[in-house]
């Protein structure tokens, strides 16, 4: 037998894509299940967009790319980051990657050490503390319930900031709750960290257009932490192209060069394709991402609605992303049969095998009290998941 490296066995299994694949082998044996687990838009890509994949491939964009990107897929990056968020972002400290998953990844490997702590505001998107592991880091959670609206507050910050402390992780709008820092909570926080030049900012920013409050808000826009940040976004979430792979990161020059060497060691430059339909994503007519966010604000207000109808759910009122996150651990320590609900995995692993609705337990997330819904479905299907979990909670004694 093969012996694995301690490196991966200290790694966790993506509780999401496990959810999703327990809810595939059940829809293979014929079971009608509502998939709510995956944070997939269910929108196809827009037509102008595989327009211009198509003629890539007629223009034999099929060479190896430059390991940052192509020069002018990172110029549309750096004109986007200016038009919409007002931030100045030369191509060349862009980073183009195999999504955004990619571009947080080098982030974190570039720049934390063995030992090194990272804070990370929580609930948060489960492949961040197995990120943090996977560098040697030590990952340091900062807790903020459905009461805060699963915000963490400046003070929070500073006081868990240690001397080892080298970054922190922030998301917004957020998976898994959907929460969206206002323009006042992320100029408190700056304020903390810019009195800690020595922790750096990784901006999580992929769900920047499904926001249900107006203009978006990045700890970037304030220019005391040009040099300690890094803003991370893509096309997937926007521009419904979660298979195309394209994320990117932005920030200090220093930082920059790192993520180059180091993708250039293990991936390379992202698929050449894959990159022009990007391009034209950013340069084109944004009507569609519009339309798509109005979807899922109409699907939002549904979702909300219904779960506050579900007896022992606490619902707050997300204020961005696709996903619900209700306070459930008014049914741990009831039982189906022999069955015990000990926690929201449990609830969740309980409503795929009797309500048939797949979902994602809120531990992996840090919040074992909770349980994630992704409403990145239609209204239709939102309406008779519901159905089905009123129906399957009510048999818990």
């Amino acid at each position: 037998m093969g012996q694995i490296s301690d490196r991966v066995m200290r790694l966790a299994a993506s509780a999401t894509f496990a959810m999703n694949q327990k809810s595939g082998e059940l829809s293979a044996q014929g079971i009608d299940v509502v998939n709510m687990s995956v944070g997939e838009p269910d929108f196809n890509t827009p037509d102008y967009i595989k327009q211009a994949a198509v003629q890539a491939v007629e223009e034999n964009y099929s060479k190896y790319s430059p390991v940052a990107g192509y020069m002018w897929l990172r110029k549309a990056c750096s004109d986007k980051l200016k038009r919409e968020n007002g931030l100045d972002y030369q191509p060349s400290q862009i980073v183009v990657s195999t999504g955004a998953k990619q571009a947080l990844c080098n982030v974190v490997m570039a720049i934390v050490n063995p030992g090194d702590e990272v804070l990370l505001p929580s609930p948060c998107w489960v492949s961040y503390p197995e990120m943090v592991k996977l560098a040697g880091g030590v990952p340091v959670v900062i807790k903020a319930g459905i009461d805060q609206d699963f915000k963490v507050t400046a003070a929070q910050i500073e006081a868990a900031i240690t001397p080892k402390t080298r970054a922190i992780m922030i998301c917004s709008p957020s998976n898994p709750t959907g929460s969206v820092y206002s323009r006042e909570e992320l100029e408190s926080i700056a304020k903390v960290l810019v009195k800690n030049p020595q922790v750096f900012v990784i901006s999580d920013e992929i769900y920047e257009h499904i926001n249900f409050i107006g203009s978006h808000n990045s700890l970037a826009m304030f220019p005391e932490l040009k040099d300690q940040i890094a803003v991370i976004n893509g096309v997937s979430k926007a521009y419904a192209m979660t298979g195309w792979r394209i994320g990117f990161m932005a920030g200090p020059e220093w930082l920059v060069k790192a993520c180059n060497k180091l993708q250039g060691q293990y991936t390379s430059g992202t698929c050449s394709v894959a990159q022009k339909a990007a391009q034209v994503a950013f340069d084109g007519p944004q009507q569609d991402v519009e339309n798509m966010r109005r979807v899922f604000q109409t699907r939002r207000d549904l979702i909300v609605s219904l779960a506050r109808e579900i007896p022992g759910f606490e619902v707050n009122m997300p204020q961005g992303a696709f996903y619900l996150f209700p306070k459930c651990d008014y049914y741990f320590g009831k039982k189906y049969g022999d069955k015990v609900i000990e926690n929201s995995d449990d609830l969740a692993m309980y409503l795929l095998e009797v309500g048939h609705v797949a979902t994602v337990g809120g531990t992996s997330f840090g919040a074992p009290e909770c349980i994630r819904f992704s409403y990145a479905t239609s209204e239709d299907k939102i309406r008779e998941a519901f159905r089905r979990i009123a129906e399957a909670l009510a048999k818990l004694q």
